[in-house]
């Protein structure tokens, strides 16, 4: 008789090896090099060597990144020859960016096989948040004509991409991201991002997001939501708030004014959906839709909380943007756009791997503090700069880097402290050329 395997509990050296190896894989080379000759003959930079120096952190001038960079292999004794500002560029424009979104998919896949110490709920579903963030890029015309002006009153204007990231907010990975012209509607952007979801995922939606095809989508892929709806989305909407009901099981169907045009439906076919009056502290009434029907299995008062699990994208985003520094590129054409955004969302993930396995460990023993104490996000990326290409680096002793991190992460816990809420600061990043970095909050990178 055949038992079913048990996932064991993978720690972060195992899955970092993986990534290891896809980077100085033939078939990675083969696979993102613009021209099938790039990297062909013996240069000062390889194709591995290319992505590791691309993957550090690029925050400041090139010519300081490549002597830091270069100092590590000096450290570490490894044979590397020194390489020009001018040589590096050359080197990135052979390079196709979707390899970093290649790699964090790999990345992903590692830690969500057979991995024990996967968080889900529902038995087994993975909880995921969609959405959407403006990034100021560097004002060329190359970059315009791509992303196209944010203006204000006057005529003066910045370059924006609108960038979506689909993020598992229990285990805090960024799943996958897009990066589109500003004016891209977040729902064609979301459908681009189902590709990387699995059968079963419950995905949390704002209500910029709600839509009868999107939820009709989810239903044929077999992809679970919750949504926020306007009061006003549609009659059936209006009714039930008027109805006074907490949950109730209602049928759909497209609005009278929806393009049906290459649609897998008409304007017949309806679609069950369950639909849960929330109340906030204020008194205000939100609204949301869930294909979650069974009343029984999934009680009511579990929503106002499972929704709030969304908030956790908007703290990942201030993370890119305010510690991470995704806003200041290495580059200014959208090759290195695109190469800095992947290479971001890859990065947060490796801290992410890093510091959610030290916080289990901080929790796991027992402590009279006052507080539960965690890893401080912002110092631990300035940490791991440099140290990353250690950890990624095919002949380097990942453990004793992974180990050599975990000790400084301690050395500078913050205390968690419940039930804190700030209010939001709705735009405070849509009309900026620059991140702003609050009096409390210094650079670490």
């Amino acid at each position: 008789m055949n038992q079913s395997v048990k996932p064991r509990r993978k720690n972060t050296n195992d899955i970092l090896s993986s990534l290891q190896s896809e980077i100085s894989h033939s078939f990675t080379k083969k696979r993102f090099v613009v021209d099938a000759k790039d990297f062909s003959r013996n240069r000062s930079l390889s194709f591995s060597v290319s992505i590791l120096f691309m993957i550090n952190f690029l925050t400041k001038s090139l010519s300081l990144e490549i002597v830091n960079f270069l100092s590590f292999f000096k450290r570490k004794e490894i044979p590397q020859k020194s390489f020009s500002k001018s040589a590096f560029v050359q080197a990135r424009k052979k390079i196709k960016p979707e390899v970093f979104s290649y790699l964090n998919e790999k990345l992903t896949e590692e830690f969500y096989t057979d991995n024990s110490t996967v968080k889900t709920r529902f038995s087994g579903k993975r909880i995921l948040s969609v959405d959407g963030s403006r990034l100021t890029l560097p004002r060329t015309r190359e970059l315009e004509k791509i992303y196209g002006r944010t203006k204000n009153q006057t005529e003066t204007y910045i370059i924006q991409g609108k960038a979506c990231v689909l993020y598992d907010v229990l285990n805090k990975i960024g799943v996958g991201g897009v990066l589109s012209s500003v004016d891209t509607d977040e729902r064609i952007q979301a459908k681009q991002l189902l590709g990387y979801c699995r059968k079963g995922d419950l995905i949390i939606y704002d209500r910029g997001f709600a839509s009868f095809d999107f939820m009709y989508e989810h239903k044929e892929k077999q992809l679970d939501f919750v949504m926020r709806m306007r009061l006003d989305f549609s009659l059936v909407v209006r009714d039930f708030v008027a109805g006074g009901q907490d949950s109730q099981v209602l049928t759909m169907q497209p609005g009278k004014n929806t393009n049906l045009q290459g649609k897998t439906y008409d304007k017949d076919t309806s679609l069950i959906v369950r639909l849960l009056r929330i109340v906030l502290p204020g008194g205000e009434i939100e609204v949301l839709a869930t294909s979650l029907e069974d009343e029984i299995q999934y009680k009511t008062e579990i929503f106002k909380d499972l929704y709030f699990e969304r908030w956790k994208i908007e703290t990942y985003y201030d993370e890119l943007k305010n510690k991470l520094k995704i806003e200041e590129f290495s580059g200014y054409s959208n090759q290195s756009i695109l190469q800095d955004f992947y290479a971001t969302l890859l990065v947060s993930n490796i801290q992410s791997l890093i510091v959610g396995e030290l916080n289990e460990e901080l929790q796991e023993k027992k402590d009279t503090k006052k507080y539960i104490y965690k890893v401080n996000t912002s110092l631990s990326y300035g940490f791991l700069k440099d140290r990353i290409i250690g950890l990624l680096f095919s002949n380097s002793d990942m453990n004793k880097a992974i180990e050599e991190l975990k000790t400084l992460f301690k050395a500078h816990l913050i205390p968690i402290r419940p039930q804190r809420s700030n209010k939001r600061n709705i735009g405070k990043y849509k009309a900026r050329a620059k991140p702003i970095v609050s009096k409390n909050q210094k650079n670490s990178l």
